[in-house]
């Protein structure tokens, strides 16, 4: 496997915000990946599948507004799934990328659905990772919890021994070198040497702990009928019920759903499981 010498660039928002992204390159024949990441989380969940893919396509990876190396929002209620569509969008028509083969986890699934409905013609494949149009309670109340309270730590095992305490049943099987990896995805180190979540804690300003039908979502999906589309599905996940992605399945013509044993909210994509399922998605794509 080749080590790939990816490019971090930055994109500009309608409103003026500095974007970032992370860009691999890939075969110019095939049809792109653009990856969005779930709510609080940033590019680090996709940084392996870049030398996994070696050279095969080019795979974006976009920080959202307010995350990782991106610009913090000056008001916070353009933190809305209608604001990241546009974001992407821009994207995408800066680097004239027609359509893309888009990497939604969690909230990036949700925007996946929300380009299809809003952009069809820009989608030509999708990976929802454990998502789907009606959300369960559990999940948005353990969410809630944690969502906006700005952590910090004196180093990364500690960070790491937080997150078990509180993601001990998403991940069963982690150790203490897997939560120290994962916590190296969510946060970063500051100029004091305190280690801190990498997102802006007002992105909990519009969140919506509600759960239940949403049919807008739906109507939204609908819209990925046709479109080669993988539903993962983490096993334990209190967020992505089993009826709700069997739903979904019964409502699109050309999805497969792959469920991640052991796992809960969200596959981490590093999995062999989750791996295979995207290689055979990416097979059905030019």
């Amino acid at each position: 496997m080749t080590q790939l010498n990816y490019k971090d660039r930055y994109w500009t928002s309608d409103d003026g915000l500095q974007l970032h992204y992370r860009d691999y390159p890939g075969d110019e024949q095939k049809t792109p990946i653009i990856c969005i990441p779930g709510l609080t989380r940033n590019i680090r969940d996709f940084v392996h599948l870049g030398d996994w893919l070696d050279g095969k396509r080019r795979i974006i990876m976009v920080d959202l507004r307010g995350r990782g190396e991106s610009e913090y929002a000056k008001d916070s209620t353009s933190y809305n799934v209608k604001t990241y569509v546009g974001d992407i969008i821009s994207l995408m028509d800066e680097n004239k990328i027609a359509k893309a083969v888009f990497f939604g986890t969690s909230l990036g699934g949700i925007v996946t659905m929300v380009i299809a409905s809003r952009h069809p013609a820009r989608i030509a494949g999708a990976m929802i990772n454990d998502i789907g149009p009606d959300v369960d309670q559990r999940g948005l109340d353990r969410i809630a919890e944690y969502l906006g309270q700005g952590r910090s730590f004196d180093t990364w095992a500690h960070a790491a021994r937080d997150m078990a305490v509180i993601n001990k049943d998403i991940f069963p099987d982690f150790k203490l070198k897997d939560w120290i990896a994962h916590a190296k995805k969510l946060y970063g180190m500051n100029s004091s040497g305190r280690i801190k979540l990498d997102y802006d804690m007002k992105i909990s300003d519009p969140f919506e702990s509600k759960g239940g039908d949403n049919a807008a979502l739906w109507r939204a999906l609908d819209s990925l009928q046709d479109v080669p589309t993988l539903i993962l599905r983490g096993a334990l996940s209190d967020l992505f019920s089993l009826a709700t992605a069997q739903k979904m399945l019964g409502r699109l013509n050309k999805a497969e759903l792959v469920t991640i044993p052991r796992v809960g909210h969200a596959p981490t994509l590093e999995e062999p499981a989750s791996l295979d399922a995207i290689a055979a998605l990416l097979q059905r794509i030019n």
